[in-house]
């Protein structure tokens, strides 16, 4: 495995074999490894090292034939609240992975994160092209800095990927299904959504190899800075994050929006137990192709999981009550 960039494929001028050739290979692993993968192993590493790498789907935003839109369509992409935070968070996660990458001495592994922060960077490519092709205003982009505490911010990113991830799963299908976007469109967009899958898929094992690969001294102070990213991660939701517009004026983007969206993306009403159970069937799927014995993101499914069982039972219980 190097770290030499990848060759690239595009849409246009390509057979339709080709790319689904490239798309089942990115949705599809298993390590030829025999036996458990017991996370922090040698063979563990190996195989979410090479998962990572051996999926990669070679598609590339330069060359990405973006369709043509009615107003209608054009003036809901337009208004959704996410594509300053969107550009900017991709940003920041390419900046972060890479200065992780940096700090890890497996050479493996660093050139494993190394290459999550090179597809972040490739997803900032695409939103930066469909800002431009539909003429999205966006605010002026911040310096990309350092981080400080590289693992802290490699961390936060990675939680709040595995949140994120979790519910725009749904709202994509809900978008898919609803009919008000463009097919061409949400064929662009399919691959950057299951490359998200893979990243949360790598995040989850790395997190696992970390853990049993550090000083047992370290771990104590480890799980308290796992316990802080959630906290700092709740408290960021909470809010909306104020951002400037292209105008210069102050305006809301929305850091909830893969939990709340749903009326932006279908014109259909969906309860919150169907939202939820949407999510946990998508999650489900996309990640149905890879080896089974890598560990998958547990904490959005697990809440969600137990959420749901309340509420179904909640709704039994409203449905046998009998009036008086």
């Amino acid at each position: 495995m190097t770290t030499a960039d990848p060759v690239t494929i595009s849409p246009r001028g390509v057979d339709a074999a080709t790319i689904r050739q490239a798309d089942a290979v990115a949705r599809h692993w298993s390590s030829p490894h025999q036996g458990r993968l017991v996370p922090g192993s040698e063979a563990h590493k190996q195989a979410m090292c090479r998962m990572f790498h051996e999926t990669f789907n070679p598609y590339k935003p330069s060359v990405i034939d973006w369709p043509k839109l009615d107003q209608a369509t054009l003036a809901r992409i337009v208004a959704l609240p996410i594509w300053d935070i969107a550009v900017q968070t991709e940003g920041k996660a390419r900046m972060r992975m890479a200065a992780y990458a940096a700090t890890i001495r497996d050479p493996e592994m660093r050139d494993t994160i190394a290459r999550n922060g090179w597809e972040e960077n490739r997803h900032k490519e695409v939103l930066s092209k469909l800002v431009a092709a539909y003429d999205i205003p966006l605010a002026p982009e911040p310096p990309y800095i350092e981080p400080r505490d590289p693992e802290w911010a490699y961390m936060v990113t990675g939680f709040s990927e595995c949140i994120d991830s979790f519910f725009a799963f749904g709202l994509f299908a809900m978008a898919h299904r609803s009919g008000i976007f463009p097919p061409e469109l949400i064929d662009t967009f399919e691959p950057v959504m299951q490359e998200e899958c893979r990243h949360i898929l790598l995040f989850a094992n790395w997190l696992a190899w970390h853990r049993r690969t550090m000083p047992i001294w370290r771990r104590p102070w480890f799980e308290l800075r796992v316990a802080a990213v959630w906290v700092f991660l709740g408290w960021e939701r909470i809010g909306l994050a104020k951002s400037m517009d292209a105008d210069g004026k102050e305006v809301a983007q929305d850091n909830n929006f893969t939990v709340n969206g749903t009326k932006a993306v279908a014109d259909v009403e969906m309860s919150v137990p169907e939202l939820m159970a949407l999510c946990l069937s998508e999650n489900d799927r996309r990640f149905a192709g890879y080896d089974r014995r890598l560990l998958r993101p547990t904490t959005m499914p697990s809440l969600v999981r137990f959420a749901l069982r309340f509420m179904r039972r909640k709704r039994r219980s409203s449905s046998q009550a009998v009036p008086a």
